[in-house]
């Protein structure tokens, strides 16, 4: 049995969703060809008891020999046997190949998306990553699962078709040209359903996608009075996946009456061949009842043939979405040549604002458009989706380093930053081995460990739902604080808590990071007033440094988007 997940899932081949279906055969190969023996052990066994039936009624019943019929009815016994326990394993192995597909599909997609960054929500939507984590590796591990079937219908299918050449050539020939032209029959079904099921999956991701961007906006909508207007955008894009779904189920439900119907069909003109020869004395009444055995045993193998047809069409949309998705690459890459480290405690500058950070301190930077600010801080960390020579860390372009150096050195914290469900302890201290305590305290959130019975050891619901907006801030940002950075940016980090708390994580914060080097964009003159310089951002500029009461006392500007007052008010 596989351990899983696997150490090394590989390098995927995402050139086609053939070459990566293929690819994924490829790796699990040693456990498709045991499934695949023993479902070919385990149709074949099916394929012979009719044969064997008939033995038994020509040799034993018709002859009146009890001999004959002990020693036939001891080979089904014994075929029996081998045919339950193929199956057994078969079973097993299928179960095996479906586990390895779609824990392998999750690793190489879950690896690429930490490899992708913040690259990933800028080039596919939410939905469509949502849809490769829920569906697509089901479609996926499926057609693994299929193989061993598969490849049982096709070995039982030419045993079944010599056999019956044997006892009759006009029959055999039936069999033989019967099953590929009931294959054909429902070939022109196969491009409707797959150029349709391609389209319901794109509105199912589309939908996945306006729900995800409702649920995470839902107090935003309510405090405008929004809701009724995307609630009714979501039920237009429902109906619209509805009708997309009937219409991949009016396709289906023709595909699957004809997988009754056709074989049914074939059997029954087979049935009736079959007892035409009986009648005219050719066969036996042994042999006529194995072929009726056949004639019914060839449903298996048929409605196999177009199972495995069905499920490599799902597999095949579900492989060209993964395909998008692993052929993106990173906006950043790691540079051929990287630059010497800068030492530690460099400071940090960017030319293109003009804002420098000295080493040790803590900045804050304000600005009248908080796009704006918070832009920048993607900038400061690498994150902007562009590659921007004009950061500096201690006089080197931040891509003349590694990701990792930028990565370990600078961490950026913004609003949008989620919790990620688990143990709560984990999801905290990322990099382990932080000071959770220390974090914990400075960003005032002791009262939300308090408040749960197990502490750390709590379960974080999805994207922290189980927590309001100001206790997932304080947990956001104490998880930031943990890293123990080099260089720390945060965006924004009290815009959600009451002015006390705001206050008290202001204070706090100085000193927790003293010495160390420190950025925070805010507005907020309690933030402000702990920082040890305050840089304006203005029009893309920095146009003014200085402390805070400095620059509330001399620049208008600075003055009129920190205290939200205008000239005119001033005036009065």
């Amino acid at each position: 049995m596989r351990k899983l997940p696997l150490d090394n899932p590989g390098t995927a081949d995402h050139r086609s969703p053939v070459r990566f279906l293929w690819w994924m055969a490829k790796g699990q190969w040693h456990t498709l060809v045991v499934g695949m023996t023993f479902g070919i052990i385990w149709m074949s066994t099916l394929a012979v008891m009719p044969a064997v039936i008939g033995r038994a009624i020509d040799h034993g019943v018709a002859a009146r020999d009890g001999d004959e019929l002990l020693k036939w009815t001891g080979v089904m016994l014994a075929i029996g046997l081998v045919q339950a326990a193929a199956g057994i394993m078969r079973h097993r192995f299928a179960v095996t190949n479906w586990l390895t597909a779609a824990y392998r599909l999750v690793q190489v997609t879950g690896r690429h998306a930490v490899l992708l960054g913040g690259t990933l929500p800028r080039k596919v939507s939410t939905g469509e990553v949502v849809a490769i984590g829920t569906s697509d590796l089901s479609h996926v591990g499926q057609i693994m699962d299929v193989l061993a079937r598969f490849a049982g219908a096709i070995a039982s299918f030419f045993l079944v078709a010599a056999i019956l050449l044997q006892t009759s050539v006009a029959l055999g020939l039936v069999v033989l040209l019967g099953v590929p032209f009931l294959m054909l029959a429902v070939g022109p079904l196969l491009r409707p359903l797959q150029r349709r099921g391609a389209r319901q999956r794109e509105l199912m991701s589309d939908l996945s996608n306006t729900a995800s961007d409702i649920v995470s906006g839902l107090r935003v909508l309510r405090g405008i009075g929004g809701e009724s207007v995307f609630l009714d955008r979501y039920r237009r894009e429902s109906q619209r996946t509805r009708r997309a779904g009937v219409a991949v189920a009016k396709v289906q439900s023709v595909l699957d009456a004809l997988q009754v119907l056709l074989p049914g069909v074939f059997v029954v003109l087979v049935v009736w061949l079959g007892a035409r020869y009986a009648v005219s004395g050719r066969m036996t009444a042994g042999e006529l009842v194995a072929f009726y055995g056949y004639s019914a045993f060839l449903m298996i193998p048929l409605r196999t043939f177009t199972e495995f047809a069905n499920k490599a069409i799902r597999a095949t949309i579900s492989a060209r979405r993964v395909c998008r998705v692993l052929a993106l690459t990173p906006d950043v890459v790691d540079p051929a040549d990287p630059a010497p480290s800068p030492p530690l405690g460099s400071d940090l500058y960017d030319a293109r604002t003009g804002l420098r950070v000295a080493p040790g301190r803590l900045t804050a930077i304000v600005s009248d458009d908080p796009d704006a600010s918070a832009h920048l801080a993607d900038r400061l960390g690498m994150f902007a989706g562009t590659i921007d020579d004009d950061v500096r860390l201690g006089g080197v372009p931040l891509p003349r380093l590694t990701r990792t150096e930028v990565r370990g050195r600078i961490v950026v914290s913004d609003t949008g930053a989620a919790l990620f469900s688990g143990r709560l302890g984990d999801g905290l201290d990322v990099r382990g081995g932080g000071d959770l305590d220390a974090a914990l305290q400075t960003a005032s959130a002791e009262d939300v460990l308090e408040a749960l019975p197990d502490g750390l050891d709590a379960e974080v619901a999805e994207r922290g739902r189980s927590f309001s907006g100001g206790q997932r801030q304080r947990l956001v940002l104490a998880r930031a604080l943990a890293t123990d950075p080099e260089i720390l940016v945060l965006v924004e980090p009290t815009s959600a808590v009451d002015a006390h708390t705001e206050a008290r994580i202001a204070r706090r914060l100085t000193k927790h990071r003293a010495g160390r080097t420190t950025v925070v964009t805010s507005t907020s003159p309690l933030m402000l007033d702990a920082a040890d310089t305050v840089a304006f951002l203005v029009g893309g500029r920095i146009a003014a440094t200085g402390s805070h009461a400095d620059l509330l006392a001399g620049d208008p500007a600075y003055r009129a988007v920190v205290t939200r007052e205008t000239e005119l008010e001033e005036a009065r």
